[in-house]
């Protein structure tokens, strides 16, 4: 039992505790609330940088069995399974005997333990289009490579190549696609076409930021290469490459950006991609 004293201040001290523990809430609350902002404010990534574009150019050439292959041999095979008229839907089956084959995506694993294909990041898989054009030299030696003076007079002409990119060579043989000439193998079985020179690939992989390379030939490395010094060196530091892009004639020098359709295939060392250039 209390004295009345006794219980006014009882209620006076737990009204004071109990104000105290609001304010005390408050200024938990308060303080809990600005370091959430903080934390958001650290972990919100900035804004991605907006793209805009009037045109979509597509870079792939339509695969079908008789394209045109490294070793010359056919890759691919498709029958039909169903049909829309007996089965009611259409439905075919295909066999894929190598994964390099048509316009297609060189995986860093393809010649090295680094990622397959599936493993790229997607961010990676976009960038803005550097697209040098070596045409001029293909028309005098079919063996021509894109060098370091090639990249060097287009930076010189259209600015440092940025971070991020893409660099494709044009050469123009995307012209003999359907043809023989598309290898150019002569007596020996030795082929002929352009790519990338070793020279080339050091630069920019020393001296520039680049997430992935391009050609309209066959190969990274040109026809005639018996060590692929280029795949040896690019695909080990992690970067990718497309063999076989269609359409970079239609492109400006720089400007595009492309979007690369790889394969998400577990394991993958490449395989037919669709890649898209938005102008």
């Amino acid at each position: 039992m209390c004295v009345p004293l006794c219980q006014k201040k009882i209620e006076e001290t737990m009204l004071n505790r109990r104000s105290f523990m609001k304010t005390v809430g408050a200024v938990t609350a308060v303080a809990a609330a600005a370091s959430a902002g903080r934390v958001a404010a650290a972990s919100t990534p900035a804004a991605p940088q907006h793209i805009s574009f009037s045109n979509v150019v597509d870079l792939t050439h339509t695969l079908h069995p008789d394209f045109q292959t490294y070793g010359g041999e056919k890759q691919l095979d498709v029958k039909k399974l169903f049909s829309l008229k007996k089965d009611g839907y259409n439905l075919n089956g295909y066999n894929l005997s190598n994964e390099h084959v048509g316009t297609h995506m060189d995986a860093p694993i393809h010649f090295s333990d680094k990622d397959s294909a599936d493993a790229i990041p997607a961010q990676n898989l976009v960038g803005e289009l550097v697209v040098v054009n070596i045409v001029d030299k293909t028309l005098k030696n079919s063996d021509a490579e894109l060098t370091v003076e090639d990249l060097k007079a287009w930076e010189r002409k259209w600015g440092r190549i940025s971070d991020g990119a893409v660099v494709a060579m044009f050469s123009g043989w995307e012209k003999y696609v359907n043809y023989p000439q598309f290898r150019n193998a002569d007596a020996k079985g030795v082929m002929h076409f352009p790519g990338f020179h070793i020279d080339a690939i050091n630069y920019l992989l020393e001296m520039r930021s680049v997430k992935g390379i391009m050609v309209d030939t066959l190969s990274l490395d040109y026809g005639k290469s018996a060590d692929f010094a280029v795949h040896y060196k690019w695909l080990p530091a992690n970067k990718w490459g497309i063999e076989c892009a269609a359409n970079l004639g239609k492109l400006p020098a720089r400007g595009a950006t492309v979007v690369v359709g790889g394969p998400k295939i577990a394991g993958a060392t490449g395989g037919p991609s669709r890649v898209l250039a938005l102008v």
